[in-house]
């Protein structure tokens, strides 16, 4: 990936929005392993959507909205990126989520939803706390009187790595191919630079990208700016309970 094809952390942050992914990085994430927990993040937010309709926030190659659809729930998308949405497109069942291209922060639709939910820590996309707000602000404005607006994002106490401020971590390691997570932490900002690295025999590709965290406090607070309050919250999609120990949080928030 070239220079003039990346927008610079600089450029990221200050725009606050969302990165727009291109064709690469639409491809690598097509080529991730899925986490594991994918049929129990659909059973939880089918319960939730109930008759429906439900949207999704960064819906991006369907992961999630794909298998929700095939459930009967109506599952429109939002996604910036069109190599993104490309992909979801071409799998089978895709020609059921209608999405819409626009950053997730202005819920670009002209309709109300029973749920609306990003998940994947999609929502630390946005890098500032302005554009959070922004985002849950937006999403209240679209639920249904007895609507939810469901977020998952990893607590940062489930990344210990954060302490030193910086590290490098291999996601994988095969025969002529090697998957480096690399990332530098401002804890004044709450946020990464990140570099996904990926070696092969051939050449090496870079793929950066900028996150912001949000503490679960910070959370529910820009929850109730916006109108909602927490309803639920777990440390997985299962409803496990959310500790100190959980690597992962899912908050229900509703009116």
């Amino acid at each position: 990936m070239t220079n003039d094809r990346v927008m610079s952390f600089a450029q990221q942050f200050a725009t606050g929005r969302a990165p727009v992914w291109g064709a690469d990085v639409a491809e690598m994430a097509e080529r991730s392993p899925l986490r594991g927990d994918e049929d129990a993040t659909v059973a939880f937010l089918a319960e939730l959507a109930a008759d429906g309709p439900a949207l999704e926030l960064a819906v991006g190659a369907g992961r999630i909205a794909v298998p929700l659809a095939a459930t009967g729930v109506r599952v429109d998308g939002i996604d910036n990126s069109e190599a993104m949405v490309a992909k979801l497109k071409e799998k089978s069942g895709g020609e059921r989520v209608p999405v819409t291209i626009g950053d997730m922060a202005d819920v670009a639709v002209d309709a109300s939803y029973r749920l609306i939910y990003v998940v994947f820590n999609s929502i630390g996309n946005l890098l500032t706390q302005e554009n959070q707000l922004r985002c849950f602000e937006n999403a209240a404005a679209h639920l249904d009187a007895d609507g939810h607006f469901v977020v998952e994002l990893g607590p940062p106490h489930s990344v210990p790595w954060l302490r030193s401020e910086q590290y490098v971590h291999a996601v994988g390691v095969d025969v002529g191919y090697v998957h480096l997570d690399t990332a530098r932490h401002d804890p004044v900002n709450q946020t990464l630079e990140e570099c996904h690295v990926l070696i092969t025999r051939d050449r090496v590709r870079l793929y950066p990208l900028a996150f912001r965290y949000i503490h679960p406090s910070e959370m529910d607070l820009m929850a109730r700016i916006a109108g909602l309050r927490l309803k639920e919250r777990w440390g997985g999609w299962s409803r496990e309970p959310f500790t100190v120990k959980s690597e992962n949080c899912v908050s229900v928030y509703g009116r």
